[in-house]
């Protein structure tokens, strides 16, 4: 379909939608020629099928979805994709549900993006989480199949997430172990889908523009963006939270919060020391926050800490008010405080640390004074061997 006739199809002028295609190419790092593509393979009347599987979750990855405003969630699943089935979304329910997701992958077979959102049990066969008196994941492995790509949604999905932590009395596992083999559950085509490309959009909830971008990036060029080593888009989870963070210059000037409702939770201070996993976890967050409501609308801005949900081994996993490892440096807690009256002299911190830099330079001198009457003795002790 020409762009010309976006504004009929979709609702929206022609600028509108081509002020989306740049904005989604921006946020991937891609050019504005990127854009153009992605606008002509988005304004294509055959849109890509996508079938959406649950496993083990909470519906929280469909609720993000639901809350997406550029674009609405018509949009995205009537004009930009065909999204074919999903529990939550699909008009149809039973085996009417089922016949309908059955039929498109017939269709679409070797085209279609599955997408699923949730861990998947593994424990006593899969039992612990079935749809239509199967598996979910029996259900996972027959669509990935056929597939040209999984997406992992979510943090449940992408490392098991919640239903993982212990004791797992299920063994939930990842969508991507379960695909690769990598569990005491073996799927039957495990060689037909072993080598399935797959890539990890974590968090809980994940944002919807990171799906989004992907599902796009992918129409346009037929291929998956830049991943990292845990499969998850460079894009999205290629910088530490920490980094971009609108509380760090009081982390860089040693202004913590050090209870909820103290005075530096109420100013704005960095969290670092109620538990914020900020600087150990990669994610987007920051810039492009939660819900399209602008104003600060992700944890950290409305004062919680980041609780690492993108990161395996973090969210769901270390206590919520553990101090986060830091991967840049160590909180500056010996700065001197920067609200000191003049005359009032140093502070505590300030003082250890003057202490600590005079001790250094009175040790150095001592061993130095030492040395030059080492090399004294040893000069004299020559000078009477030769005479």
């Amino acid at each position: 379909m020409e762009l010309e006739q976006i504004p009929h199809r979709l609702g929206i002028t022609r600028r509108e939608f081509m002020k989306f295609c740049t904005g989604v190419a921006a946020t991937m790092g891609l050019s504005g020629g990127a854009a153009i593509k992605m606008a002509h393979a988005v304004a294509n009347p055959r849109r890509p099928a996508v079938i959406w599987l649950s496993g083990q979750q909470c519906t929280g990855c469909t609720e993000t979805l639901l809350r997406s405003h550029h674009p609405t969630l018509e949009t995205l699943i009537l004009d930009m994709i065909s999204l074919d089935y999903n529990e939550t979304l699909s008009t149809p329910a039973g085996n009417l549900a089922e016949e309908a997701r059955h039929a498109s992958m017939k269709e679409n077979w070797g085209k279609y993006l599955l997408i699923v959102d949730g861990s998947i049990p593994t424990a006593d066969g899969g039992v612990y989480c079935k749809i239509a008196n199967r598996t979910i994941a029996e259900h996972v492995a027959e669509a990935a199949e056929g597939a040209v790509a999984v997406i992992a949604m979510g943090s449940c999905a992408a490392w098991g997430g919640i239903p993982s932590s212990d004791p797992n009395p299920t063994e939930a596992r990842s969508v991507q172990e379960l695909i690769q083999g990598k569990t005491s559950l073996q799927p039957a085509n495990l060689a037909a889908i072993s080598g399935k490309p797959i890539i990890n959009i974590p968090g809980c909830p994940p944002n919807p523009h990171n799906v989004l971008s992907v599902a796009l990036h992918f129409v346009t060029f037929g291929t998956l963006p830049e991943l990292d080593e845990e499969n998850r888009p460079k894009f999205a989870y290629g910088r530490l939270i920490h980094e971009n963070c609108e509380r760090r210059p009081h982390f860089d000037a040693g202004r913590f919060a050090i209870e909820f409702g103290d005075e530096g939770h109420r100013q704005g201070w960095c969290l670092y020391k109620l538990g914020c996993k900020g600087p150990m976890t990669y994610a987007n967050c920051p810039a492009i926050e939660f819900g399209d409501v602008g104003g600060g609308a992700w944890p950290i801005g409305v004062g919680a800490p980041c609780f690492g949900c993108t990161e395996k081994g973090v969210g769901f996993t270390r206590p919520i008010h553990s101090l986060a490892d830091v991967k840049t440096h160590a909180p500056a807690n010996p700065f001197p405080d920067v609200n000191q009256p003049v005359g009032e002299g140093a502070s505590a911190g300030a003082a250890a640390l003057l202490g600590a830099v005079g001790g250094a330079i009175i040790g150095g001198g001592v061993m130095a004074s030492r040395k030059l009457a080492q090399a004294d003795e040893a000069g004299s002790e020559d000078s009477q061997s030769k005479e």
